[in-house]
């Protein structure tokens, strides 16, 4: 949510802004409801005023025995155009909010300009992509050979873009879930949180998901709604909280369920566990001070990257442009993975983590504030949140990159614990 007192401020640089996430500048409009909001307050306060004053000498007029049907003619009056005005002022501040909560925030000035994932900049490329000598399978063709990757059987119980895992996959997917988590508590201190996956209206609209969103959201029939990223409880925990300043940065992480409906995505990544409507997430949420915010971003992608270190998995990092940049961010970093079996062997580059700064943006939207040392002004925080990481494209990338001729799969040693110690998964006989 953007404040109107900067828009005032500075109506010029709104419309910058505007214009670098491919919008048309609307400073004018915004700001011709704010002045006939701020147009009427004044004038029912006014018509306030009034009403008080007259009312006031109806009192004395009683007490001393004089007539005062006419004052209270112009007191009935005056209620009835206030009624009026406070309708008027509703509506405009109803107007107003819902302006503001449509549009996308700020960018960081070192955000490069751009249309589309096309114009994103790799920052940095990490691990090494292995020739083969043979043509790599993707997760599918694996899945099938293993014969524990399940599309038909989901189609049948829940429609399309859903799988089922058995067997040695379903654990490793659990194995990959508990390592991640464990890494990102143990390693980097993050609080481990079990929230709800159903969460409300103002939950979503907190975080920037509604009300421009709301067609990629699964709401049930009695107002709740399903949770797109664990991001939406996490960050909502400081919704309506003064923090005390030596008590950030606060650092949630937790692995949930997660649900899209993918609208918009109609013909794309049909094939395998890419797009699916549930899958499984590790989320991380940093609350910070304002100051902290720019560092707190670079140390949220170093513990996303060293998930995909520690899996021995090849990765690049890439700074998004303006054109791929989400609502709610400042500014974004995501953590492509490799999958040597995608388009038919030939490999690519695929999200597996996004990292992203939101400055103010949703703070305001939630009135998460904190209370500066030696200030009697509250000041809102900063948010962040990434992936740390998708476990189901994690799952993809384990499998792709660390198959065998054969068909079966390499377990990687930051693994292998969680499974026991195994350390390969064969394809039946």
């Amino acid at each position: 949510m953007h404040d109107i007192r900067q828009i005032r401020q500075d109506s010029s640089e709104f419309d910058r802004q505007m214009i670098r996430r491919g919008l048309s500048p609307n400073s004018a409009d915004i700001l011709s409801i704010d002045f006939k909001k701020r147009s009427a307050v004044t004038e029912l306060q006014m018509l306030q005023e009034k009403r008080n004053k007259i009312s006031k000498e109806v009192g004395e007029a009683r007490r001393f025995g004089h007539k005062s049907d006419h004052l209270v003619e112009e007191v009935s009056r005056l209620k009835n155009a206030i009624i009026k005005m406070e309708k008027i002022d509703r509506e405009l501040s109803v107007n107003l909010e819902e302006s503001l909560s449509e549009l996308p925030n700020y960018l960081a000035e070192d955000v490069p300009q751009g249309n589309s994932e096309l114009d994103n900049i790799e920052l940095r490329n990490e691990g090494i992509i292995r020739p083969r000598l043979f043509q790599p399978k993707d997760h599918v063709g694996l899945g099938e050979k293993l014969k524990e990757i399940d599309f038909d059987s989901a189609a049948k119980i829940s429609g399309a873009r859903f799988v089922i895992l058995r067997g040695q996959l379903a654990r490793l997917e659990r194995a990959l879930a508990n390592f991640m988590l464990d890494h990102q508590i143990n390693k980097y201190g993050y609080l481990e949180v079990s929230p709800p996956a159903l969460v409300n209206s103002e939950a979503l609209f907190g975080t920037g998901q509604l009300p421009k969103f709301s067609d990629q959201q699964f709401k049930t029939e009695d107002g709740l709604w399903l949770i797109p990223t664990a991001e939406v409880p996490l960050t909502n925990l400081v919704r309506d909280c003064i923090l005390e300043e030596e008590a950030l940065p606060l650092r949630f992480t937790a692995y949930t369920p997660c649900f899209r409906s993918e609208a918009g995505a109609a013909g794309r990544d049909t094939r395998g566990m890419i797009r699916v409507h549930q899958f499984g997430k590790v989320e991380m949420v940093s609350i910070t001070h304002p100051k902290q915010s720019e560092e707190e971003h670079e140390r949220m992608t170093s513990c996303a990257e060293s998930i995909l270190k520690a899996l021995e998995l090849p990765f690049r990092t890439v700074v998004l442009c303006s054109g791929d940049t989400g609502f709610s961010a400042v500014k974004t970093y995501d953590i492509e993975v490799w999958l040597p079996g995608q388009l038919e062997g030939e490999g690519q580059y695929r999200e597996i983590s996004s990292c992203s700064s939101c400055g103010a943006f949703q703070a305001r939207r939630m009135r998460a504030r904190y209370r500066p040392k030696n200030s009697k002004t509250n000041e809102f925080v900063h948010t962040l949140n990434g992936s740390g990481l998708a476990v189901g494209r994690a799952l993809i990338a384990v499998l792709e990159n660390h198959q065998q001729k054969n068909g079966s799969i390499l377990i990687p040693e930051a693994l292998q614990k969680y499974m026991n110690g195994q350390e390969i998964i064969n394809p039946p006989e």
